[in-house]
């Protein structure tokens, strides 16, 4: 059984699509096609449906892709052993972050892989729970930082922290020097024009689960993605934000705005890794997974 023939078998079957597996694994459609097809040749076995939906596993298909996937595993544990023996740790780690997370974290992360982990990669990439969590099932990503995930068949979650949410509101002019803004009450935030992102943000989806608990709904004043676009709006006078202190204390003009805690109840979010449980873990990101926790709670100790 040719390898090369079983991981693209494995990235078609995991993707449900001979088109977004020849993508991911950077070939012609056509070759993809042709592996596959040897490789069902040689097992005598018909291992994938064929529509125009995509492709599924047959039950063989199905036993395969159980079996390749630890195969296939092992065949990287191999390779990073002999990398470890010739100079250390090796091998590529895809990374998904939050958007607020990654404007925090990429640079002190990155530093810190390269130090550590001289002869492995690491890619990052920016997206929302629901896609990465979905990334994490076809393998275009190892490890996601996730704000409160939902329970996902597939997917193993291991807890970083609290990280607290804060109103941020334009700092009037002239009081750059005066006393942080006292607290504000959950209810009387939902009173305030928001600049929220689109569901299914996660914060944007906690904020509207944390006050329709006490009774109340935000008033949305622009839904807008991107953290650089909110503040920029909120110190433009459109609305108010509920975003992180990092967020806003890393943005090109933290002078800019003021923060207010929130309370009755304060407004806090879990954040976790995720990795995949149909794959394991290799040397290397397990390696990362300890860095991302070292950083991140450096990042959330005040």
């Amino acid at each position: 059984m040719d390898l090369k023939q079983l991981e693209y078998f494995v990235r078609v079957a995991e993707l449900g699509s001979f088109t977004r597996a020849a993508q991911a694994l950077n070939i012609a459609q056509p070759a993809l096609s042709r592996q596959v097809r040897l490789l069902e040749v040689e097992l005598r076995q018909n291992l994938l449906v064929r529509n125009g939906r995509g492709a599924t596993p047959t039950q063989a298909g199905q036993l395969l892709l159980e079996h390749g996937r630890g195969i296939l595993h092992q065949v990287e544990r191999a390779r990073e052993e002999l990398g470890r023996v010739r100079s250390g740790l090796s091998g590529r780690v895809a990374l998904g972050l939050p958007p607020s997370v990654a404007r925090v974290l990429t640079v002190p992360l990155t530093r810190a892989f390269r130090q550590r982990m001289p002869e492995a990669q690491l890619s990052i990439s920016e997206g929302l729970s629901s896609a990465m969590q979905e990334n994490l099932q076809n393998g275009r990503l190892d490890i996601a930082v996730l704000y409160n995930p939902s329970q996902v068949p597939g997917i193993e979650h291991t807890p970083l922290g609290q990280e607290e949410l804060l109103l941020v509101q334009p700092r009037p002019p002239g009081l750059q020097e005066d006393p942080p803004p006292p607290p504000i009450a959950l209810k009387d935030v939902a009173a305030l024009p928001l600049v929220i992102p689109t569901r299914p943000n996660a914060i944007r989806m906690h904020v509207e689960s944390e006050m329709a608990a006490i009774g109340c709904r935000p008033q949305i004043a622009l839904e807008i993605d991107g953290v650089s676009a909110i503040l920029d709006l909120v110190a433009d006078g459109a609305g108010y934000a509920i975003l992180s202190r990092n967020a806003v204390m890393r943005s090109v003009r933290p002078s800019a705005f003021a923060v207010r805690q929130v309370s009755a109840p304060s407004l806090t979010i879990q954040l976790t890794t995720a990795v995949s449980s149909l794959r394991p873990t290799t040397l290397t990101q397990q390696a990362t997974l300890t860095l991302i926790n070292e950083v991140v709670k450096e990042w959330l100790t005040p």
